[in-house]
């Protein structure tokens, strides 16, 4: 008898409109973000999570440390969990379209927050939220081009090989230096986007061309605080001696502005998320959205540094 009651309460169960019903859930957002390996990237980070709290959505956060593979495993996770959508800082610009197929099949939107990726099929992601690192590395050149009247010769501290914002802000830094034939790159190379490969990378080119140095342009601001601290020990002024301009605009860099050590900084702006959830509501309401959204970047210097450090929220 025992037997036939627990058969019996099983296939009631089984009956169409027999299940519990299920409380609906919060939206499920999976958010693969490249590491912490700046200001600029912690404030990012928290601008998405406060948005998403804010929003009541259940947001699933990977810090992929600067791999590329831990951030494919981390999509593949959030499509094993079915979440109702993907956003992604991308490390790198390739190989990404495997997963976002699988994404894609799955039915499971992605958005690319402040770096782009090269895909065959660009239905493979919504749309990209960020700044336009072409024009950021275009605004740097053509300030130090007037900064030094046209004739100097810089070293160039890049980002992450392969990164988006590498790629860009070096692509508009040597197009607009083609305007100013005095205007001369010693040496270029990556830094890997952190303040100590910032200090070490410019260690060398102190090394090799003390004194041909006379300005630098970093990809980010942490690498350009590095590369102060490397001018410094060599017994030069950095802001002085060496022109120093960077890109980001974190409140590390004001301060170093206010202390006269860094000349300017263009601005891109890691408060995010407001805007990312905003264009995911659109998104999965199904209205069409721009493929780019671009945000807006300024550029700062010295003189007004003190003032606006005080309005700076990362």
């Amino acid at each position: 008898m025992k037997k036939l009651s627990i058969l019996a309460a099983l296939a009631a169960l089984a009956l169409p409109g027999c299940e519990p019903k299920k409380e609906p859930g919060k939206l499920s957002v999976g958010f693969s973000q490249v590491g912490a390996e700046s200001a600029w990237r912690t404030a990012e980070t928290k601008s998405i999570r406060d948005a998403a709290a804010k929003k009541g959505v259940d947001l699933k956060f990977s810090d992929a440390q600067g791999k590329q593979a831990n951030q494919i495993m981390a999509i593949r996770s959030f499509v094993s969990q079915g979440v109702s959508a993907i956003v992604l800082a991308p490390v790198v610009e390739t190989g990404w379209e495997p997963v976002l197929r699988e994404a894609k099949a799955a039915k499971i939107p992605v958005i690319l927050v402040d770096r782009g990726i090269k895909v065959s099929d660009d239905s493979l992601y919504a749309t990209l939220i960020a700044s336009d690192f072409v024009e950021e590395g275009q605004m740097a050149a053509a300030w130090l081009a007037a900064k030094m009247g046209g004739q100097g010769s810089v070293v160039e501290l890049e980002g992450t090989t392969g990164a988006a914002p590498a790629i860009d802000r070096k692509k508009g830094f040597h197009e607009e230096l083609k305007k100013h034939p005095g205007m001369k790159v010693l040496k270029s190379q990556s830094a890997d986007f952190t303040r100590a490969k910032g200090k070490e990378v410019m260690e060398a080119f102190l090394k090799a061309d003390r004194d041909k140095v006379q300005a630098v342009y970093a990809h980010n601001d942490d690498m350009a605080l590095g590369a102060i601290q490397a001018i410094e020990e060599a017994g030069l002024k950095p802001g002085k001696d060496v022109i120093v301009i960077s890109i980001d605009a974190v409140k590390g860099a004001f301060e170093a502005m206010v202390k006269g050590t860094l000349n300017a900084t263009v601005e891109c702006n890691p408060l995010l998320g407001p805007a990312v959830f905003e264009t995911l509501d659109q998104v999965l309401a199904g209205k069409p959205v721009p493929k780019f959204v671009k945000s807006k970047d300024r550029l700062f210097e010295q003189a007004t540094a003190a003032q606006d450090i005080a309005t700076r929220e990362y």
